[in-house]
């Protein structure tokens, strides 16, 4: 899958996916930080599913309609725990299911949402 990891998820996220053989691209590799509304159009552009920990993108995207490829919220957590609940969701949910859907991770519990046909 093709992800764009938002810095405050993390870099150790953004390594353990790619060592999982996906096609990451880390924020943090963007100098300087084009803010959070470029990040998502960069994402949408490049068929890229973002994960943050930030609420921003989702603002973005139900208030003000932003187009996306996929949104994944996991929960403010140490690190390991991050990479665990994506661990968790990857082995659930098929890519098909991923991509375009707006995922929030809450305590072990999984919201998807997907697009409307």
């Amino acid at each position: 899958m093709r992800f764009l990891v938002d810095r405050c998820a993390g870099r150790k996220l953004a390594e353990w996916l790619r060592l999982a053989g996906h096609d990451v691209l880390d924020a943090r590799e963007i100098a300087p930080d084009p803010g959070d509304a470029a990040l998502l159009a960069m994402a949408a552009g490049q068929r890229r599913i973002v994960i943050t920990i930030d609420t921003d993108f989702g603002t973005l995207v139900h208030l003000g309609g932003a187009a996306h490829a996929g949104l994944i919220r996991l929960p403010d957590v140490p690190a390991r725990r991050r990479i665990a609940l994506m661990e968790q969701l990857l082995s659930r949910y098929p890519e098909a299911e991923l991509t375009g859907s707006i995922v929030t991770i809450r305590g072990n519990r999984i919201r998807l949402s997907r697009p409307a046909q």
